[in-house]
Formats: structure tokens, sequence, C-alpha cells
């Protein structure tokens, strides 16, 4: 027997057609539903039901738990289902599939990382109109008997200041949910900068570890790609305490082995989910005491 699922429904066949089938409810949203599943990779309820006991041939990967995966058998292409046939309008699959393409949308605007994004953003907003907001503080206390006319900026340049502390507590706190390897590994504020730099934590994951050495160093590299002289040796991760405070010459090669497990911990953060910290802090620090030790 060989199994076959379309939008509109699931169905046993054999050579000699249809022997049976499971049809979707004609509303979209129902429709809509199933499409994400089939898009996740997992098993539509419908399919356990309608091969339980039953040994069958199909054609998809998320499918071979219940069956034998064979996608070449001739019998998947020479056979076809049709939606028509089953009163199944394109219409409502346009329907459906509007309604998966919304949804994708909505849990992408959700998710945690690009929250973080946000955060890091309006935590350097902050910290420009703190920076801002003291010059002016600074210029205007030096003039006689403006207490009462400067107070109001004080009070702001305070309030800004504590919601940069808010944002960070904000950040560290996410961070170890969204990314804890790299949160243990970089810190969090570190590792929430690489995150928006690269556009999300999977896009960060992506990255080879020569690229996650020189993020925040955009500028430089350009100034070196048009006028030459060296290449940036660091970007944001220059602010780990490993880098800037080892001494000038390996610093480059502290960097590149952070980054370099900043590279694995951010593939662990967002694809296994798994914990691996200890032995990527153990490595690392390893590593670094060998460079700083010949």
């Amino acid at each position: 027997m060989y199994l076959i699922t379309k939008w509109f429904g699931t169905f046993l066949c054999d050579k000699k057609g249809i022997q049976k089938k499971v049809l979707f409810s004609k509303d979209e949203k129902e429709i809509a539903k199933r499409l994400q599943i089939i898009e996740k990779k997992e098993i539509l309820p419908e399919e356990k039901k309608i091969t339980r006991n039953i040994k069958v041939t199909v054609s998809e990967k998320r499918l071979q738990k219940i069956g034998s995966y064979d996608p070449d058998d001739s019998f998947f292409k020479d056979f076809e289902v049709k939606s028509d046939d089953f009163g199944f309008s394109n219409d409502l699959l346009h329907k459906a599939t509007m309604i998966v393409a919304k949804n994708r949308v909505e849990e992408k605007l959700e998710s945690e990382d690009l929250q973080v994004i946000q955060m890091v953003n309006a935590l350097d907003d902050l910290i420009q109109t703190s920076n801002l907001l003291s010059e002016r503080l600074e210029c205007w206390s030096i003039l006689p008997r403006v207490d009462k006319k400067i107070e109001p900026l004080e009070n702001t340049f305070n309030t800004v200041n504590k919601e940069i502390k808010h944002l960070e507590e904000q950040i560290d706190c996410d961070m170890g949910k969204v990314a804890p390897n790299i949160s243990m590994l970089a810190g969090s504020l570190i590792g929430a900068r690489l995150i928006s730099l690269s556009g999300g934590l999977e896009k960060l994951a992506l990255f080879p570890a020569s690229t996650v050495q020189i993020l925040g160093a955009e500028k430089a590299l350009f100034r070196f790609k048009k006028e030459g002289g060296r290449p940036p040796k660091h970007g944001v991760i220059f602010q780990h305490q490993l880098v800037n405070k080892s001494p000038r010459g390996s610093r480059g090669k502290i960097a590149r082995i952070l980054a370099a497990k900043i590279s694995i911990a951010s593939k662990a953060d967002a694809f296994t989910k798994r914990d691996i910290s200890k032995e990527l802090i153990h490595d690392l620090k390893k590593r670094v005491d060998k460079i700083k030790n010949q």
C-alpha cells in the first residue's frame, strides 16, 4: 500500500486506485493548520489513523516513522490525486496558504531573538541620549546659580540611566533563555549585540567564525578594503575581557579562538538546544592560557 497526502486529504492507494481516504475539512483555517504541521515535518493525526496496522510506502521523509521511505518508486510519479475530484477548489488552497503565510510572519515577529534585537537597539539609543545629556549637564553646571533650571534635565538624565540599567537586566534575563550557551561564553550583552548585528540567532549560527570575529567592525573592514592597511582583528568581541585585557600582540589570536567558540555556541542555541557551555568555556580558557604562556 502507498500513502499519499495532499493539502485536501490523505489517501491509502495501491495500483488499482484509492482504497481508503480521509478528507480534511473544507474550512481554510483547518487546512492551514494541517499545512503548518506538514511544514514542520510532523505527522498528521489523519496519517497515523489511516495507516494503523498497515505497512505502507511513502515518498516524504517526514513520514519515515510510519512507512517505508522510497521516493523513487514509480507509483508516486504515475498515480495522481486531484483536488477537484473531491470538491476542493484552488481558491480554498489560496485562502489557506495566505493564513499560513500570515501565521509564519507573526511567529517570526514574536520570536525572542528579535525581541532581543529591539532591546539592544533601544539600549544603544538610550546610551546615546545619556551621553548627550551628560555633556549638556557638564556644560550647564559650570554656570552660576542654575540649580532650579538644571533640575529637570538632571531628572531626565537619571531616568534615562535607570532605563539603561533596566534594559541591561532584561537583556541578561532574556539571553539566558534565548541563547544560554552564548551568554555563558561571551556574556549576555556581547551575545545580544552579536545577535543584533547578525539579524537573528539562526543567522548568527550560519555565519563562519571569521565573520563572527569582526561583527561590529564593518566600518574598519570597509576602510581596509578601500584604502588598504591592516584588516580589523575583532569587532564587538573586543569587549570580552579575555580579549581587551590581553597583551596587544595576542588579541587577534584570542579573538579568533573566542569567535570559533561563539560560533559553536550559537549553533547549539539555535538548533540542538544542548547546554555545552561548560565544555566550551573549559576549552577556551585552556587555549587562551596556552597562547599567553608562549
